[in-house]
């Protein structure tokens, strides 16, 4: 008996000794952001203190094979070491796709990665004053998946949401609910041409006040030719929630490489939420202007972006100028 237990204690240190074999090392990254931000409009945002501030990166990566496929893991910590800023990581198995898990922050599957794929030279035209408009699963302890087929790749997401009834008190199906995503892209069939449809569904809304699931469609065609690149971008979002109007969003944008080392862009963005009741149908416009220019490590990149009836409340208006120098080490 004594030997049975000291051959199950050297297998247990053997399989301890190849574990710490395997212990991947880690390699750090990072970066320096100064910024200069102005507002402006009438919804009562304007920047009254200090414009000019500074944002700080340091990201660890590392990675490593665990014999069915190679996990890499992702963490960056917050400008304030307040906690992690993204916590993700990956198994690649080859040709059988990928899985992941995102604790935070990653926001690199479904919807919420592919939510606004329209080309631009800096930052989105509603960057600032307004929204995408399309959450997907979010980047909150998601689960995902993605892989390619020929011409075809996709990328799907799932999240636990709701509230734990233990914790909350409450009871009934609405302390509980997730969302699921899907987002298909099509390219290389046509020099150029990329095409990109996707669904959402999130049934975390309460059912004491509606049976209805949040839905959300989208959908994206992208054309660039040399230095020219085009992209127009459907969706709708349907609330779910009685009383909640929905929302239909169209959108392009144009961006041209000047040269190698400098960019521009010109983007629009309608967001129209439909009459409820005697609550009239208000829609937002944006547009939004940006460049960019990289020199090696450094770049220098600028935004103007505008709202008009801003979040579908008419007569309201926002306004965002950035400047941004970024130098990555």
């Amino acid at each position: 008996m004594k030997n049975i237990k000291k051959i199950g204690l050297s297998a247990l240190a053997g399989s301890l000794v190849a574990f710490s074999a395997n212990a991947a090392e880690l390699s750090v990254s990072g970066g320096v952001e100064l910024t200069y931000n102005d507002t402006g409009g009438t919804n009562g945002n304007e920047v009254t203190g200090n414009s000019f501030g500074a944002n700080s990166a340091i990201t660890f990566t590392g990675s490593g094979d665990v014999g069915f496929g190679e996990v890499t893991m992702t963490r960056a910590i917050n400008d304030d070491n307040s906690g992690w800023a993204s916590s993700w990581q990956t198994l690649d198995m080859g040709d059988m796709g990928v899985l992941s898990f995102d604790s935070t922050g990653g926001a690199f599957i479904g919807l919420t990665a592919n939510d606004d794929l329209l080309p631009t030279a800096y930052e989105e035209a509603w960057v600032g004053v307004s929204g995408s408009g399309i959450a997907g699963v979010g980047s909150a302890n998601v689960i995902g998946y993605q892989n390619s087929f020929g011409p075809f790749a996709i990328s799907a997401g799932y999240s636990q949401l709701g509230t734990s009834t233990e914790e909350s008190g409450t009871s009934g199906a609405e302390s509980h609910g997730s969302a699921q995503d899907l987002s298909i892209t099509m390219s290389g069939l046509v020099d150029g041409l990329t095409l990109q449809a996707g669904y959402g569904e999130n049934s975390s809304v309460n059912e004491s006040v509606t049976s209805k699931d949040k839905t959300e469609i989208l959908g994206h065609i992208l054309y660039s030719t040399g230095p020219v690149s085009l992209g127009y971008r459907l969706a709708e979002v349907n609330a779910g929630t009685e009383g909640t109007a929905s929302e239909q969003i169209t959108a392009y944008s144009v961006a041209f490489n000047v040269n190698d080392n400098f960019a521009i862009s010109y983007g629009v963005q309608d967001i129209e939420k439909e009459a409820i009741s005697v609550t009239p149908s208000v829609t937002e416009d944006v547009k939004g202007f940006s460049a960019a220019y990289t020199v090696g490590a450094a770049s220098v990149r600028l935004m103007h972006n505008k709202a008009s009836d801003d979040n579908n409340v008419a007569g309201v208006d926002d306004e965002q100028t950035e400047v941004s120098l970024v130098l990555s080490f």
